[in-house]
């Protein structure tokens, strides 16, 4: 049956709200118990409206079509002024400047084509070499240490010190930056009230301009004597003349470590826990690494969704999933939700590494927003597995991983986990 068009929640008393999508204890909830809720919105078969307060609210995709089909239209669904919940501050915003994440059209083009031209192939070469030396060398003290917590000792450490190598980042700054990281992002999306916003810029601001003006320092000094690292590729003029900045290699920075540290962490993490959850998926890709790991790292990322949702500003009226979109519309991206749609996923809460096709929204839906980070994330996750799975004396989560509740990404604080004894001890 067709869905007829809704202009607005106002015109159209029979849209579906659902406002526990803005309630933080809804985040707080089991992950089973959001997902079954996710399956009942998608069963209504059109946006849903959900209120936020103060006559505010968004509409909620939660199709994978959806939510691909305003991925992929940019000039509709805009990034501007801000991809999370709440959008960021004009302050904040004029201060630490714009990410990249938050910018369309030109600037966004300009922006991106100078970090693409810097990930020359020579540089993309040497980050993959050294990523499988930095997961070898993080099993190898696991094996000696024996810690018990795998977010501090495994996950974590993988990202961090892929993107500083990759970075240049002098060693005398990152126990610094790690700290700086944690602090940025422990809070985000986790609780909406007055307090928390309050809270945020406190510690999380401060962390990203200690961040910032680190990176600054460096950038400054890789002008004067560039070497093969991506910040001078970034500072230095290309063949079009075109570098960044002291802000915008500040906003880059802080992007790459809170976005892709944190995202790559807890798909770490969730693998983890899914292989040990999913004993015959685990003797799976342990039978033949090679012809499973690409499936296993992708149903990782389709199956925890690290970013959970990405808000877009309407700019142009258009018509999705049966609703006519007017501009200054909020729309909210669910990519948790569009990740398990029955209508392309198969027997979708299933943890299947051979799942073919596997078109997840893991790293966005397509369009110029998709995730510059998706191949190196790919990389270190596969490498990671392979150390981690191949080596005589294998590991296992132990319980529940410690969930953050947040309502933006799928962070785990904490994994206990155990080495698995070898057979008749």
């Amino acid at each position: 049956m067709e869905v007829p068009v809704q202009r607005n929640a106002e015109a159209a008393p029979a849209v579906a709200e659902c406002g526990e999508l803005a309630d933080p204890a809804f985040w707080r909830q089991p992950p089973q118990a959001r997902l079954d809720a996710f399956a009942r919105l998608r069963a209504l078969g059109s946006p849903v409206y959900v209120p936020e307060g103060r006559g505010r609210g968004h509409w909620a995709l939660l199709r994978h079509a959806e939510v691909q089909e305003a991925s992929r239209l940019p000039k509709v669904f805009a990034s501007a002024p801000g991809v999370t919940t709440p959008e960021p501050a004009r302050w904040v915003r004029a201060l630490f400047g714009d990410s990249m994440v938050n910018l369309d059209g030109a600037d966004h083009a300009r922006l991106r084509k100078v970090v693409q031209r810097a990930f020359t192939p020579r540089l993309l070469a040497a980050a993959e070499a050294d990523v499988h030396a930095v997961a070898a060398r993080i099993v190898d003290d696991i094996l000696a240490e024996r810690p018990e917590e795998f977010v501090s000792a495994v996950s974590s450490r993988l990202p961090l010190e892929v993107i500083c190598n990759m970075m240049g980042i002098p060693e005398r700054y990152r126990p610094e930056i790690a700290d700086r990281v944690n602090h940025a992002s422990e809070n985000i999306g986790v609780e909406r009230g007055l307090a928390s916003r309050l809270r945020m810029p406190g510690r999380g601001l401060r962390a990203l301009a200690r961040m910032q003006r680190m990176v600054a320092a460096i950038g400054r000094e890789r002008r004067r004597n560039p070497g093969d690292d991506l910040i001078s590729a970034l500072v230095c003029a290309n063949v079009d003349g075109q570098a960044l900045g002291a802000r915008q290699l500040g906003a880059f920075f802080s992007l790459l470590m809170v976005a892709g540290v944190e995202t790559t962490r807890n798909a770490i993490t969730h693998g983890l826990s899914l292989l040990t959850d999913h004993p015959d998926q685990r003797d799976l890709l342990l039978g033949d690494f090679e012809a499973y790991a690409d499936g296993a790292v992708d149903e990782m990322i389709r199956h925890s969704t690290p970013i959970i949702q990405f808000r877009r500003t309407v700019v142009a009226e258009h018509e999705l999933g049966g609703r006519l979109f007017l501009p200054g519309e909020k729309v909210v991206l669910y990519y948790a939700s569009a990740n398990r749609d029955e209508a392309v996923f198969p027997d979708p809460d299933a943890f299947d590494i051979a799942r073919s096709p596997n078109p997840h929204l893991g790293f966005g839906g397509g369009g110029p927003h998709f995730c510059l980070g998706a191949h190196l994330a790919r990389v270190e996750m596969k490498a990671l597995f392979r150390e981690l799975l191949t080596r005589p004396v294998g590991l296992r989560a132990v319980g529940l991983p410690d969930l953050a509740g947040s309502n933006f990404d799928n962070r785990v604080r904490s994994l206990r986990f155990a080495f698995e004894a070898p057979d008749g001890a």
